[in-house]
This record gives structure tokens, C-alpha cells and sequence, in this order.
């Protein structure tokens, strides 16, 4: 008698990065698939994550590293994670390949229901590639979202997530559209004054945190006020009433600052002053920053002969720069004999491998066509939101309806109605406004996947984005698709992360020999002998 197939245990994890959960449900559009999906397919369900307002290139959501963390025990509850798409799961190529490894040394695997990749080579290597377009996708999405903040932080407007401690966020009319400003938010902002009025008496914020707790005034997390919240909050430059956005902006633009953007708690001059004063009593402290290496392929070559790492380094003055064997390094050119490279002519040759070996022609035409079904895939989704908006504000005009239909038809007053009546109409125009955004999107998808020129424009500037030095040169990228190489006298091996295409010289396999010419083995000596 046969044995009943085992259910495999599977986690469900679902994923939005708009933080509007009123009307937005996509959340629940995922979850809904994903049990079809399981139910369909033999899975039972034993954990779903789920992260609102988290964005996928970010690994510290709090659902995502509990999932992370009960994968990784030795009694995992699942063997299986579903996901809408791979983006749900992160946006960032170089977070999937880590903690995708991570899960598979567990038994564990990640699957994506609407893009399908299975275990084959070529499972492996379409997977890997639709991740590298959501994380182009995902960098030009966040370029656009940073303009526009950018721009409505120039005017005023409080853009940050988190709001400083004595404020509140209201919203305002901005044209068609409503925005953030801040006000002060009594009892708060008179404590943020009594703290600023403490320090500028001399006293520490060690001292300061006692009185408050003493006196059972709870911190802006509700818990007891600790030195480090004090101090960040004395050093807020908000709190002088200006808006300054843009402090770690990556891109080196200049932050924006706005004077007077909201209600001062206290003068430039008493922020200045507290300033100085805790830069007085702060201890000097040293943060050694080590500078990245500059060299591309640093911690990801080795040497064959004796088993240690090459490292890079510089001769004549800076004029030359190698790749040596640490032995080299360390005992004197006779130590071994796997010879020094040329940093910049040996990068450039594992960028030529990665270029004819994964990004082919045929990989490039996959992701134009994954690029289509994306878009179509976004278009759905805007359509199962509209359909769901459409449907409840059909019953909301149902609810007033009915409302109006019992006053008419009873002695009840229309104030009697009017406190619930007006729920509903504000539940109505939310509703249509939410319903307008649907439409105007997927106007806006119909518009792209119509146009054959920019479809072909976005297939060009994708063939770019994989193709030219100033993208391929990252350590990131490389990493990506790189395991590590190996090195010994006139040749190297590359070992990539993933199988290459069919239609590489390659063909599929995963290890390629590279002969090292002249040109890469360098002759100039250095070091000691």
C-alpha cells in the first residue's frame, strides 16, 4: 500500500511598501494568492509574514528577519517560502543571493508564484536575472520618488517618516493633493521646551532623564527617557522650526533647508548654545572609517598554489596597481610563484567574461519580455484594486441609501443620521480618490505597453544598464554573478554564482578558464625580495 505524500510546510510572505493600507489591500490580494497557490499545489500553510509599509531594499523589516531567523534553526518550520514575486522578497540583488543561500544551505527554498524558476541551470540563471531588473527597476522607481520629495521638502512640506518629539503631522490642501506639515503637538512640545530650558540651565542629560523619569513623564516611545534620547533630541535642528532634508542623501546633491517651514520650540541662538555646550562636555572620540578598496575585485581571488588571498597594492609611487598573493606579501617574490596582475587590465578582463557569459543576447531579449509581463502584472494588480474599491464603494452608497430610506419612511430626524451619514461620505470620497489614482495608473501602464518605442527604448537602455563599465564596475554587480577565482601562473578559473545561458561559449556550465596574457601578468618589481 502506497504512503500518503507528505504536505511540504510552507511560510507565506507578502509585501507593501506604501504605507496607505486604507484602501490599498494589495497585501491581501497577495495573501489570497498565495493560498490558492499552496491549496493547488499541496502545500500546507504553518507561518505567514507579512511587512506594511517596508521597502524591499531594505533587510531590516521586522516580519522578514523573523522569518529569516526561524528558517535558519535547526527544526525550521517550513521548507518553503511562496512569494507573489521575487521583489516581494527583496529588491536588492546582492541581499537575494545572500540570504537565498543562506535559506538553500537549510533545505529551504524561495518560490515565486507568477514567475516561475525551478531548480534547472536555466531555472537558476532566469531567477537571477529577474531579480537584477527588479533592482534596476526598483533604483530608478527610488531616483523619481527622491525628486519629488526633494521638491515638496523645498516647499515646506514634512516628507520624513518620523516626526520630531512636541510635533504632530497635518495634512494640508496642495492642489489636487494633500501633504504633510508639522504643528505643535501639546502636552509634548512644552517638555521639549522644559528639556531644552534644562540644558541651557547646565544641566547633563543624565540629569535631565532622571527628573523626567522621576516625575513619570513617559519618552516618545511611551518607555522611561534614556541619555541617548535626550541628546538626540537636544541636537535636532528641527526644533528651531527648520526643515533639513537630505542629510545622507547618497547622490552628493545638497540637503534642503527651509527656514521657518513650522513653529519654533526654541531660538536659533538657545539651539546654538546647548550645542556648544554638549560638544564642551562630550569626550574627544575617534571613528576610524576604513575607506572601501577601490579594487573591484578585492576579497573574491585567491590563489591556487597556496591557498591565500591576493590583495591589492600599489609600486613606483602609486603609478602601478597589482593584484599579489599575500605569500608574496608577506615572505618576498620567492615565496610563491603564481605571478602579480594588473589590477586595471585583469578587472577589465573578468568584466569581458561576465559580459560574454551571462549578459547575452538572449538575455537581454528574456528581459524585455519579463519587463512586459511586469507591467502586465502591474496593470492586474491595479485592476483587482479598482475592482475591490468599486465594490465597496458600491456599498458604502448602499449604507447612505438606506440611511435616507429610514428617515423617509420613519419619524427619525436627519440629525439622527447625520453623525453616521457623514462616515460614510468620507469613507465615499476617499474611496473615489483612491479609485481616480487607480485608473490614472493604469492609464498610464495601458499608454507604456502600447508604445513598441518605448518598450525598444527601455530594451536599449537595459542593454546599457548590464553592458557598460560604469554599472558592470561595481562590486555589487560582480558579486552578483561572481563566486569567486582562482589564480595560479597563466591562467585563471571563474566560478559564477549562477549557470550561464545555453547560447553562451559556456553553454551552461558554471566554471570558465581564462588564460592570462602578458598584458594582465605584470613584470614590474615591488616589494621585497
Amino acid at each position: 500500500m502506497e504512503q500518503p505524500t507528505q504536505p511540504i510546510h510552507a511560510a507565506l510572505y507578502a509585501r507593501v511598501s506604501s504605507d496607505r493600507q486604507d484602501v490599498d489591500l494589495s497585501v491581501s490580494a497577495q495573501l489570497r494568492a498565495l493560498r490558492d497557490f499552496a491549496e493547488r499545489n499541496g502545500y500546507l500553510v504553518v507561518r505567514e509574514y507579512i511587512d506594511e509599509a517596508e521597502s524591499g531594499r531594505v533587510a531590516d523589516r521586522p516580519q522578514f528577519r523573523k522569518m529569516l531567523d526561524e528558517g535558519a534553526q535547526v527544526d525550521a518550520p517550513f521548507q518553503e517560502i511562496l512569494v507573489w514575486k521575487f521583489s516581494r522578497f527583496t529588491r536588492k540583488r546582492e541581499h537575494a543571493v545572500a540570504f537565498k543561500s543562506m535559506l538553500r544551505r537549510r533545505g529551504i527554498r524561495v518560490t515565486s508564484i507568477t514567475e516561475h524558476a525551478d531548480d534547472t541551470p536555466t531555472g537558476k540563471l532566469m531567477e537571477a536575472i529577474i531579480e537584477s531588473v527588479d533592482e534596476f527597476y526598483s533604483e530608478n522607481l527610488a531616483q523619481e520618488v527622491k525628486r519629488g520629495m526633494r521638491e515638496a521638502a523645498s516647499r515646506g512640506f514634512w516628507v520624513s517618516p518620523y516626526v520630531p518629539y512636541g510635533y504632530r503631522r497635518v495634512h494640508v490642501q496642495d492642489g489636487a493633493k494633500k501633504r504633510p506639515r508639522l504643528e505643535l503637538n501639546p502636552p509634548a512640545d512644552s517638555v521639549a521646551r522644559r528639556i531644552f530650558d534644562m540644558a541651557l540651565a547646565g544641566e547633563s542629560v543624565l540629569e535631565i532623564a532622571r527628573t523626567l523619569n522621576a516625575e513619570g513623564i513617559p519618552s516618545p516611545r511611551g518607555k522611561k527617557w534614556l541619555k541617548t534620547t535626550i541628546h538626540k533630541l537636544l541636537v535636532k535642528e528641527a526644533y528651531t522650526g527648520t526643515l533639513v532634508w537630505g542629510l545622507k542623501d547618497k547622490s552628493g546633491a545638497p540637503p534642503v533647508r527651509v527656514e521657518g517651514a513650522f513653529p519654533a520650540i526654541v531660538s536659533r541662538a538657545e539651539f546654538e548654545r546647548v550645542s556648544q555646550s554638549l560638544q564642551s562636555r562630550a569626550p574627544e572620540r575617534v571613528h576610524p572609517r576604513q575607506a572601501a578598496s577601490r579594487y573591484l575585485l578585492s576579497g573574491l581571488v585567491r590563489c591556487e598554489l597556496c591557498r591565500k588571498a591576493l590583495t591589492a597594492a600599489e609600486a613606483k609611487g602609486g603609478r602601478y596597481s597589482y593584484y599579489v598573493c599575500q605569500s608574496i606579501l608577506n615572505g618576498g617574490s620567492k615565496s610563491c610563484k603564481t605571478p602579480r596582475l594588473n589590477a586595471d587590465r585583469f578587472e577589465r578582463l573578468i568584466i569581458d567574461q561576465i559580459r560574454d557569459h551571462i549578459l547575452t543576447e538572449g538575455n537581454i531579449r528574456e528581459l524585455v519580455k519579463m519587463l512586459d509581463e511586469e507591467m502586465d502584472g502591474v496593470a492586474r494588480e491595479q485592476r483587482e484594486r479598482l475592482e475591490t474599491i468599486e465594490a465597496e464603494l458600491e456599498e458604502v452608497r448602499r449604507k447612505m441609501d438606506r440611511l435616507w430610506h429610514i428617515v423617509e419612511s420613519s419619524d427619525m430626524e436627519v440629525n439622527d443620521i447625520l453623525p453616521r451619514l457623514r462616515v460614510h461620505q468620507e469613507r465615499q470620497a476617499q474611496l473615489e480618490e483612491s479609485a481616480e489614482e487607480a485608473r490614472s495608473v493604469l492609464a498610464e501602464r495601458r499608454e507604456l505597453l502600447d508604445s513598441a518605442e518605448v518598450v525598444a527604448r527601455f530594451a536599449a537602455e537595459m542593454s546599457e544598464f548590464l553592458k557598460t563599465s560604469d554599472v558592470t564596475e561595481t562590486k555589487a554587480f560582480i558579486r552578483s554573478f561572481v563566486k569567486r577565482i582562482s589564480v595560479r601562473p597563466g591562467r585563471a578559473v571563474i566560478r559564477y554564482t549562477i549557470p550561464t545561458p545555453q547560447d553562451s561559449p559556456l553553454r551552461g556550465a558554471d566554471v570558465a578558464e581564462v588564460e592570462l596574457s602578458e598584458g594582465v601578468r605584470s613584470m614590474v618589481p615591488f616589494g621585497r625580495a
